[in-house]
């Protein structure tokens, strides 16, 4: 356990001290957003091309994790749909907690994370989950979001693919496969450009993570009543997602997929991470209660600080070569 904290340690120290920089005013609110700006659309792609670039083919493109890892995620939903509605939530509020209960925040956090944890080799079962998550677990629930809704499911849709298609991290993900496929390098100018950029992504992605963490109560208004915590999505992503996942990985196996073992535990993991941080932002574009959700993300992401420790301690995975 030690060895573990050793290396998750310092990842959520970097959030914690964003939240204290934002708290005391160190860190100005109004400076978030460019924080998040060059992470999005600059650190964080170069950090995802360089692991994908780095990857073999092969791993990338392992039907076995597909498989495993979008068969939880739709179970996940479902489960987390059903319980919502069953709380008479709004769907809108229900579709944007069930992507909270299922998209773990793999890009600001999982894929360095994993990587510093378990060797480069965790890196594609990561990279894989996180682009599932992003195209087709974010399609689906923005679209549960949009029922009853007067305009429709297909507007919404439409939106979303035209959200995806200006998004960099999927493109980063999609040019560092034919990168790897190829077996090419750019320039090494160029490349070490990429380089810089990718070993910023971490620290200033968590960093800015705790700035946002400490942003929304800071903005509640004067008395305003303090959002209500949202506990069972807290659960459903801390504990019943890996379970889930873990369930799904031995399963598979037994039946015969050709789910390597070391990709199922980076796959329990992966789904053992806190919520993902940019989903009450999207959210409150569809006409969901942003303040439950961002709620969700401070709690489960100070709550993974111990949980996901307990899962690798209970996993103890090698790190791959």
């Amino acid at each position: 356990m030690q060895a573990i904290l050793t290396v998750t340690t310092p990842f959520f120290g970097l959030v914690l001290l964003g939240w204290l920089m934002a708290r005391r005013g160190l860190l100005a609110l109004e400076a978030i957003p460019g924080l998040n700006g060059f992470v999005l659309f600059f650190a964080l792609p170069c950090m995802l091309l360089r692991f994908s670039a780095i990857t073999p083919i092969a791993q990338l493109l392992d039907g076995a994790v597909v498989a495993v890892y979008l068969g939880c995620a739709a179970l996940m939903s479902v489960l987390a749909v059903a319980l919502a509605r069953l709380q008479g939530q709004r769907w809108p509020d229900a579709a944007f907690g069930t992507l909270l209960a299922v998209f773990p925040n793999s890009g600001f956090m999982g894929v360095p994370l994993l990587v510093a944890l378990l060797g480069p080799r965790a890196a594609a079962p990561s990279i894989v989950a996180l682009a599932l998550d992003m195209v087709l677990t974010s399609s689906l629930c923005i679209a549960l979001s949009q029922l009853g809704h007067p305009g429709g499911v297909r507007p919404a849709l439409a939106r979303a693919l035209r959200g995806m298609a200006v998004n960099p991290l999927p493109w980063a993900i999609a040019g560092g496969t034919l990168l790897s496929a190829l077996g090419w390098r750019p320039p090494t100018p160029v490349w070490r450009i990429v380089e810089l950029l990718a070993d910023a992504a971490s620290p200033v992605a968590l960093f800015a993570l705790g700035g946002m963490l400490a942003r929304g109560p800071m903005q509640r208004a004067p008395g305003a009543p303090r959002p209500p915590a949202a506990w069972d999505i807290v659960a459903l992503k801390l504990i019943v997602h890996p379970l889930v996942v873990l369930a799904a990985g031995g399963a598979a196996r037994a039946a015969g997929l050709p789910l390597d073992p070391f990709a199922a535990v980076v796959l329990v993991l992966v789904a053992a991470l806190p919520s993902a941080s940019y989903v009450p932002i999207l959210a409150e574009r569809y006409g969901a209660e942003p303040g439950r959700l961002a709620q969700v993300v401070l709690l489960s992401t100070v709550g993974a600080f111990a949980s996901f420790a307990l899962a690798v301690a209970a996993l103890q995975p090698g790190a791959g070569p």
